[in-house]
């Protein structure tokens, strides 16, 4: 993986063109990048994002951000209580609670 002003791109080798195609991620806009070489693929990524980012200001639209940071999350009622319980048990925010889950869990991986 690559990052570049916050955006993520990941790079394939395609065998039979004898190209590396790569795509931005951490976005629902599609943003893709190719190049014969690694340093061409590594140019050819940044020149996406740049490109991406000027053409958003050049139309007048927002750029999308890479993860704001919220997302919606929907459990079932018993799960959802029974975390709102544990947390408050713990002196914690929902979110809070949540949010150390998840990095608890990504840590074991």
């Amino acid at each position: 993986m690559m990052e570049y002003k916050g955006y993520i791109g990941t790079v394939e080798f395609d065998a039979d063109a004898r190209i590396f195609h790569g795509d931005v991620i951490n976005t629902r806009d599609v943003i893709t990048f190719q190049g014969k070489t690694v340093d061409e693929i590594e140019h050819a990524f940044r020149e996406s994002i740049d490109d991406y980012l000027e053409w958003c200001a050049v139309e007048g639209v927002d750029p999308e951000k890479p993860y704001s940071g919220k997302f919606n999350l929907r459990l079932s009622p018993d799960l959802h209580k029974e975390a709102a319980v544990t947390a408050k048990r713990l002196k914690m925010s929902l979110n809070s609670f949540v949010e150390k889950a998840l990095r608890d869990e990504l840590k074991a991986l």
